[in-house]
């Protein structure tokens, strides 16, 4: 409340957003795992703060609040600004029409890894809202920033030439506030919480701008059987057990893992697959593991020419298999990093079970399972 004495006469209300952006996000930030609406507990508090003690510039916090708050606190803030408006000056920017958008873009890199939108907002103060979304690893805001106007023409004069290709095509502006709506949700739903400082400060803000465009959750399809042979079939014959087996888990974790399809591998793709999923999640044999690195390579290549990405920008991410060999190597033998699904396939293995045999598999689980439930009742 005190720092709101510096919004009372503010000119811009572009300012005043962000400053009642920042103090939402520090709230938001702060809040513990079980803090379901930290947001709402702050406009409380605010609220009560500003009732009890009324002042010009408590006025003006919860009218800066007002203009990023989400729908479910408009009513109360409004309540509030109307009661403390009858005994107290209001700022001359109280009634500044909100931000419209008028124009949008979006830039997307070679490996469809990394997405930047533009959107430009009229209004008091013309500006960019610009957001940097990285879809390795799952959909993430990473930045957010307030620009000037036509950031996105100079975006791509001001990129070096050895750079990703990332060129800014316009593009609906309800598209890209729909992206940058449902990578803040997901963004929001990442633990621990996103701590880059302009993120936070910018959250709130962004939120308001893009939030009436929030699509529905995707629906995950998985890759059709047809498509998937296709795939198998163009890369490794059927008797090449060995590469064919380990197109498979790569199929499997691109299906599964990988936002923007199973073909869109990147550097970032390369180092989670090898120095993450593929220790956790898979037993590999001798032969497999031998031919890991060959096969991904030749993998990684055969995906990356499906999507006519320049040769220039595949070697990055073929180079990146070598680059993170040794994170998998050392990953993959720590078996108090398997996860559970390959503890048992790893038990089965070493019991001498096929695990391409379902019977086998279905009548060793029995076994296993009664010897566990027995160990735990002797025990």
């Amino acid at each position: 409340m005190r720092y709101a004495v510096t919004i009372v006469s503010e000119d811009s209300v572009l300012e005043v957003e962000r400053w009642a952006s920042g103090w939402l996000g520090a709230a938001w930030s702060m809040a513990g795992l079980g803090e379901r609406d930290p947001e709402e507990m702050f406009h409380l508090e605010v609220v009560g703060r500003a009732s009890t003690r009324p002042s010009p510039h408590g006025l003006a916090a919860v009218a800066a609040l007002r203009r990023v708050a989400a729908p479910g606190e408009w009513s109360m803030l409004d309540d509030t600004l109307e009661i403390l408006s009858e005994s107290q000056p209001v700022p001359e920017w109280l009634e500044v029409p909100v931000f419209e958008p008028v124009r949008a873009w979006r830039a997307v890199d070679v490996w469809d890894s990394e997405h930047v939108l533009f959107v430009e907002f009229a209004g008091q103060t013309p500006h960019t809202l610009m957001a940097q979304i990285s879809l390795a690893g799952g959909v993430l805001v990473d930045k957010l920033a307030v620009l000037q106007p036509g950031a996105a023409e100079a975006w791509d004069r001001l990129r070096e030439p050895d750079e990703v290709p990332m060129l800014a095509v316009e593009c609906p502006v309800e598209v890209a506030l729909a992206e940058l709506a449902d990578a803040l949700r997901t963004t929001d739903m990442t633990w621990p919480r996103h701590d880059d400082d302009d993120f936070v400060d910018l959250r709130a803000m962004a939120w308001s701008r893009c939030r009436s465009y929030l699509p529905e959750f995707r629906d995950w399809q998985p890759m059709g059987d047809k498509e998937r042979e296709r795939l198998l079939d163009g890369f490794a014959p059927v008797d090449d057990t060995v590469a064919r087996s380990l197109a498979e888990l790569f199929l499997d974790y691109g299906d599964g893992y990988m936002t923007s399809g199973p073909l869109c591998w990147s550097p970032e793709q390369v180092g989670l697959f090898l120095a993450d999923w593929l220790p956790r999640k898979a037993a590999l044999d001798a032969g497999q593991r031998a031919a890991l690195p060959d096969v991904l390579r030749r993998w990684i290549r055969y995906s990356l020419e499906r999507r006519e990405v320049d040769p220039v920008w595949i070697s990055p991410v073929v180079e990146a298999v070598d680059a993170f060999l040794p994170a998998f190597e050392e990953a993959f033998d720590d078996t108090a990093a398997w996860g559970p699904a390959k503890q048992i396939a790893a038990e089965l293995t070493a019991r001498g079970i096929d695990l391409s045999d379902s019977e086998a598999v279905e009548d060793a689980m029995r076994g296993l399972n009664a010897e566990r439930l027995a160990r735990y009742l002797t025990e």
